[in-house]
């Protein structure tokens, strides 16, 4: 049996070992209760054949109950011979990618479209986003006719891509089906980690779980290879230090292989041991230690050159992104896997921290081989945006501002500004002493109108209060003063109809920020290369926040007006990694208007949180958009 939709497998997973109330199911399932109570009677209605149903008892919730184990197990049976395929993209694109790594022999697409149950077509599509993930690694496909698809490049690169392929799989729980087993069995990587880490014990050196793991899994991956016959002919080794070399030597004699290791070998090991140990001061050749030292300065002196925070004078700061990138440069120059179980969420908690890192460091990656990936900026970005926090306010807030009208002299005047600022201490005053200039005015650009004597209103509401305010006059000016006006400012100052566009046709990428650009720079809107830096940036890592929006930019603030340019695609638009954007919001920045439209990421995380893209897609024209988006999805 085949479930109609991978959230109903999730589901009777989730009840297999346990009772779960619908609010538990919900948060796993990341759908509302209602939908929980759906899936639930759906579900019902697939298994009653199949020897169980789902029930719900008062105080425990949804259990699973079996009266027929034989029919039960039959249908477990049929569903595991159903998940060893590759079904989505994503996992065909992996499934590729280990077969093509680990092939002695080449693959033909015929053959695994037959086994897979595709059309060949659809393989082909598949392929494009396995060469260019393999050309991260430097490695290309070479295919012959009738003799098939085969890897060429280096060595080292098959087997760090391997490791990673491999120890993301375990990491997130997913693993390639019935490949993973076999690559590497769990009770050999357990054996080997065993091992491996009583080893680094004797030596004094400390790795992560995570860290231990990976370097396990890379261990594995050597000895398979060494078994299919690839050992590695040459190994650069300037950058190895003795005790590395020396933990390197008794690992290996540790490990289950019939040859022992060449120098190689035993050199690339300790590069992998040397790049993931945990040390306060990691032990560097000079050359790589006045590397690091240099990419350090050249972070912390770009931010000050080109942003409005000096980072410099922060001794905390300086040596936590020494201690870091002493060891990321290892492991980026021989590509060696990192995970940062922060990289999700950093780009959401941290998206100017993320925008100043990522500008800072694309001038050193233009001028470097090496290839950094979004965990390893992530890092960066958690010490720069920690950085900010502790030497800048770095949120934006449009405080309220008031007009405060009193005719009844200075001394009256004072009494009543410090007990409304003892209040509302967020409250910005322009002051007035006359009920006659008062009225000569024309419109006003406070928010509200403070005053002793009652006045007329002139488009914004007026509060009257007495020299010494009561509580009830104070509270109702509370109800003006604690507005979030933040929102509505934004979208006023920075959202125009001129820069809005509803996507009724399809469209990629490259064709939409082209597009976008070419009426920016018409307009006269951007600097030049403002194009150039915003494709930059996205070559470097992906823009999309999450819930099907993406925030396009430049890597430096190359605008002359700051202004949003959004984009509603209702079809979507591939946006790289297999995800999908329906709302693009083309941001570009001025120097000016930097530190307030900061808060724009704000805006954009919220409507994230909000879930607001469903409701904002379905907008016919600029002003339901903005309507919708001031207050948000109800």
């Amino acid at each position: 049996m085949k479930f109609p939709t991978p959230r109903l497998n999730q589901l009777l997973d989730a009840l297999r070992d346990q009772a779960l109330p619908q609010e538990e199911l919900a948060r796993r399932l990341q759908v509302s209760t209602r939908t929980v109570r759906t899936d639930v009677s759906t579900l019902n209605e697939l298994i009653a054949n199949h020897g169980a149903h789902l029930i719900h008892q008062r105080g425990a919730g949804y259990q699973l109950k079996i009266y027929n184990q034989a029919l039960f197990d039959a249908l477990l049976a049929s569903r595991q011979q159903e998940a060893s395929l590759p079904r989505t993209s994503r996992e065909r694109v992996l499934h590729l990618q280990v077969m093509l790594l680990s092939a002695e022999q080449g693959i033909r697409l015929e053959d695994l479209a037959d086994t897979w149950y595709l059309s060949r077509a659809a393989l082909q599509g598949d392929m494009a986003e396995v060469r260019e993930r393999l050309a991260h690694f430097g490695l290309t496909i070479e295919s012959k006719a009738r003799l098939g698809m085969r890897i060429q490049g280096e060595e080292t690169a098959i087997r760090a891509c391997l490791t990673q392929l491999l120890s993301q799989e375990l990491l997130h729980n997913t693993q390639l089906q019935s490949l993973l087993p076999t690559l590497c069995p769990s009770k050999t990587l357990e054996v080997l980690g065993n091992r491996i880490h009583e080893q680094l014990g004797r030596h004094r050196l400390r790795l992560t779980d995570e860290g231990l793991q990976q370097l396990t899994i890379y261990c594995a991956v050597a000895l398979l290879r060494l078994a299919a016959g690839h050992e590695l002919a040459q190994f650069d080794t300037e950058d190895l230090t003795d005790s590395m070399l020396a933990a390197a030597g008794d690992i290996f004699a540790e490990l289950p292989s019939l040859t022992p290791p060449g120098a190689s070998e035993l050199a690339c090991l300790a590069i992998q041991i040397q790049a993931r140990v945990i040390a306060d001061n990691p032990l560097l050749n000079p050359a790589m230690t006045a590397e690091s030292q240099r990419l350090v300065s050249h972070l912390l002196d770009y931010i000050h050159q080109h942003f409005p925070y000096d980072l410099r004078h922060d001794p905390q700061l300086r040596g936590d992104l020494l201690t870091h990138i002493s060891t990321m440069l290892l492991r980026v120059k021989y590509q060696v896997g990192s995970h940062n179980p922060l990289a999700e969420h950093i780009k959401q908690h941290y998206p100017l921290a993320y925008d100043i890192t990522l500008a800072a460091i694309s001038e050193w990656i233009r001028q470097t081989p090496y290839r950094l990936t979004d965990h390893e900026i992530g890092y960066l970005v958690i010490h720069i945006g920690v950085g900010l926090e502790r030497h800048y306010d770095i949120g934006y807030e449009r405080r309220p501002h008031a007009l405060l009208l009193c005719d009844a002299g200075n001394a009256t005047f004072r009494v009543l500004e410090a007990s409304i600022r003892r209040e509302y201490p967020q409250l910005r005053f322009t002051t007035l002493d006359s009920v006659r200039d008062y009225e000569m005015l024309g419109k006003l650009e406070q928010d509200f109108v403070i005053s002793t004597v009652r006045v007329s209103e002139k488009g914004i509401p007026v509060v009257q209060v007495n020299p010494f305010p009561t509580q009830y006059q104070l509270e109702q000016l509370g109800k003006l003063v604690l507005i979030d006006r933040t929102r509505p400012y934004l979208l006023d100052k920075y959202f125009s109809e001129r820069h809005f566009l509803i996507l009724d046709e399809p469209m990629s990428q490259h064709q939409l920020l082209a597009r976008v650009c070419e009426q920016l720079e018409a307009e006269e809107m951007v600097e030049t290369g403002f194009r150039a830096s915003l494709f930059e940036r996205e070559a470097i890592v992906s823009t999309m926040l999450g819930e099907g929006i993406a925030l396009p930019h430049s890597l430096g603030l190359l605008a002359k007006r700051t202004c949003v340019y959004t984009v509603l695609a209702p079809q979507g638009i591939e946006w790289g990694n297999g995800e999908s954007a329906g709302l693009i919001f083309v941001l570009a920045i001025s120097k000016g208007d930097y530190e307030e439209a900061m808060g724009l990421y704000d805006l954009f995380i919220s409507l994230m949180n909000e879930k607001a893209s469903k409701s904002l897609l379905a907008c016919e024209n600029f002003a339901s958009f903005k309507a919708l988006a001031r207050t948000g999805p109800h």
